[in-house]
């Protein structure tokens, strides 16, 4: 068989991403946050890119007048005075102003301190027992243990790592390494070190002068009663009655059972909404978040070098026109990402109307499918716009994809939002007795009596969604 070389033309269709649409793609699915630190990037590294500079209406007014030619006035003879008080007292002057060594003048353009410098550093944990170990004095072998214990703490202040690899990672004796931890024990916050939830709760009890009680028992040998709040089989073990069982639990639930958490290093997320829903008498009006976002245009002095008549390399010209095109693409990209979003949120207010007016029992079940057949746009589209943007409404913040939920039969049909369910069975818990709560079967029972058919499975489902315990767990004496 010949092996030879061969021309021919063949025709084929195959999808190809323009870099606009991938710049368009990228730039819908950030948030409104991250697309301002991606446009502050872009003007760093883009020349012909600039941000249009606000100015207050006072100053274009200023300026307005500082550019009419004043008519010229009659000039007038200068006269220096020099008015020298009597009272002056020149030898302080002079014995100041002579004096050696090196002089500093404040002046008012001096930098002034930033804030940071007011705000005191969050203490860590390890920095905080650290700091104690250090207050004991200990020798160097001592404070090589400890140190290594610390290191080894949860962010709930349990030791998190086996006692025998501890004894072993050492190369300390095993006497040295509990002495070492109960001394550790004993510092602020109390019952930090642990190696259970029964040891910290042992170590505050003791700290509060509750050893050998009621106390003391239920935390040694009943825990798990006192977990499913089995307080009748805590009687009869411990042969005492309900009142002091009771009296014991209550001390229990005011011991702290993660001593780390004061020291957690969880920083608030503050939500800037991307979209502002107003109510305007009988209709809503939807307002984009514009506020510190960079109003981009091409820079004026790359545009004249191109066009212009001074002379430009063509390597610096390529560069230039390509550059150009970027900025271009920017700042379509960003006018079309403004457009879809607002777009988006407007069917959204039209599928959901009942929920701004009403609020959440109102909401109704919809899918990405309805909203992008609405606005004719891909379900992809939907995704990436609701994905990480925040809507400010008359019922509160809310994530777009908050909208988009699943469908529950009613009895009688019709159907009703998944979050809408959830809203009532958090409500019908709420309301309980806390003495006889209702269990999973009770809660889909009265449910069905609200006409929403749903099945017990799906209640725990949602309960748990909720991080609400079961009913043998919620239950108080």
């Amino acid at each position: 068989m010949a092996i030879e070389l061969r021309q021919q033309l063949r025709l084929t269709q195959q999808l190809i991403m323009t870099p606009q649409l991938q710049m368009a793609i990228k730039l819908l699915q950030l948030s409104r946050l991250e697309l301002v630190d991606m446009i502050r990037q872009e003007l760093e590294e883009n020349p012909t890119l600039e941000e249009v500079q606000e100015t207050a209406p006072e100053d274009q007014a200023r300026q307005q007048t500082e550019s009419v030619p004043a008519e010229p006035a009659a000039a007038a003879e200068v006269q220096i005075k020099e008015n020298l008080t009597e009272d002056i007292d020149w030898s302080n002057y002079i014995d100041e102003y002579n004096s050696p060594g090196r002089i500093s003048y404040e002046t008012e353009s001096r930098d002034t301190p930033r804030f940071e410098t007011f705000v005191s550093a969050k203490k860590s944990l390890s920095d905080h027992l650290l700091w104690q170990l250090l207050m004991t004095l200990p020798s160097n072998e001592e404070e090589r243990v400890g140190s290594l214990i610390i290191g080894n703490l949860n962010r709930d202040g349990y030791l998190d790592m086996d006692y025998d690899d501890l004894v072993e990672t050492s190369g300390a004796s095993p006497e040295m390494v509990e002495a070492v931890l109960a001394i550790l024990q004993t510092f602020d916050p109390i019952g930090v070190c642990s190696r259970n939830i029964s040891e910290c709760l042992l170590i505050q009890a003791h700290h509060l002068g509750l050893d050998d009680t009621v106390v003391t028992e239920i935390i040694t040998n009943h825990l798990n009663h006192l977990e499913n709040k089995n307080y009748k089989a805590i009687c009869k073990a411990l042969k005492v009655d309900m009142d002091t069982v009771v009296t014991a639990v209550n001390i229990i639930k005011g011991l702290e059972p993660r001593p780390g958490r004061e020291f957690s290093e969880d920083e608030p997320v503050y939500i800037n909404p991307d979209i502002y829903v107003y109510k305007m008498d009988d209709d809503f009006v939807i307002m984009l978040n514009d506020d510190g976002m960079p109003k981009l245009r091409v820079n004026s002095f790359y545009k004249e070098a191109i066009t212009g008549s001074e002379k430009v390399s063509t390597k610096a010209k390529d560069y230039i026109q390509d550059k150009m095109r970027s900025t271009a693409w920017l700042i379509r990209s960003i006018h079309q990402r403004q457009k879809t979003i607002y777009k988006v949120m407007e069917s959204i207010v039209s599928f959901q109307r009942e929920f701004f007016d009403q609020g959440i029992a109102f909401l109704k079940p919809m899918v990405l499918r309805d909203v992008a057949q609405d606005i004719g746009m891909h379900e992809s589209t939907i995704s990436r716009v609701t994905t990480n943007k925040y809507a400010y409404t008359p019922q509160g913040i809310f994530e777009l994809k908050y909208f988009f939920n699943s469908s529950i039969n009613r009895v009688h049909g019709g159907s009703v939002a998944s979050a809408s369910v959830m809203a009532r069975i958090k409500q019908i818990i709420e309301n309980e007795n806390p003495r006889k709560p209702y269990s999973d079967s009770k809660i889909a029972q009265l449910l069905k009596d609200s006409n929403i058919d749903i099945a017990r499975r799906t209640v725990a489902k949602y309960r748990e969604m909720l991080k609400v315990l079961p009913s043998n767990k919620r239950k108080q004496i």
